[in-house]
């Protein structure tokens, strides 16, 4: 299996899972900067032109939490769980978070490192604001279901818990506002208590050994 990655937002739970399972992936870092997601080479693999994607033999598989998913259930991991209604609880929130909370925390991380990265001047401010307000409404509804689990479904670590903590990976670069959350705060130092989750990317120049 070859996993295609970039140091950036969605690869980073794709990458953790791959490192926690200890999955016999080659990582092979895509140079965003200098335009190789968008090359003929790697579109023939992913027409999206996006990071993460698998390729784990005739399969080409796109998408952060479908490439978890996948992981998880190929390594017989209970990460993604046998039951079908649990399964059902993950992809709830496998959902919620791309629809709510990663999606303003990403528009954070947007703001506050992405545009840097790019030269494209300073954050908006009318645009931090809105991702703010919506951060912190949605991370309410997150803290307020950690208050009574220690992880997301069935209070033991899964996929939901790599895919809806992924902003938490740049919380101060991308100044998440997150006073005032305690049972985030919580579930976070549990997080970081994990090597796969902490640091998930492979070096640099181990990737570019496999690729």
């Amino acid at each position: 299996m070859k996993l295609y990655y970039a140091e950036t937002f969605n690869p980073r739970k794709a990458c953790a899972v791959a490192k926690y399972l200890e999955s016999p992936v080659d990582y092979v870092r895509v140079d965003l900067a200098h335009g190789e997601h968008r090359q003929p080479p790697y579109l023939a693999l992913n027409p999206n032109g996006k990071v993460p994607l698998l390729v784990d033999g005739a399969l080409r598989l796109w998408e952060a939490d479908a490439i978890m998913v996948h992981l998880a259930a190929k390594a017989g991991s209970d990460l993604w769980p046998s039951a079908p209604a649990l399964q059902v609880e993950v992809l709830r929130w496998l959902s919620w978070n791309q629809a709510h909370f990663s999606r303003h925390g990403a528009a954070l991380y947007f703001e506050h490192l992405i545009k840097h990265w790019l030269g494209m001047g300073e954050a908006d401010a009318a645009a931090v604001a809105e991702a703010e307000k919506f951060f912190r409404q949605f991370a309410a509804v997150l803290d307020g279901h950690l208050a009574a689990h220690e992880w997301l479904v069935d209070d033991r670590l899964g996929v939901a818990d790599f895919a809806v903590s992924t902003p938490l990976g740049w919380a101060r670069e991308a100044r998440l506002p997150l006073d005032g959350f305690q049972h985030l705060a919580r579930w976070h130092r549990q997080l970081q208590a994990l090597p796969a989750w902490r640091d998930p990317f492979p070096s640099v120049a181990a990737a570019d050994a496999v690729a």
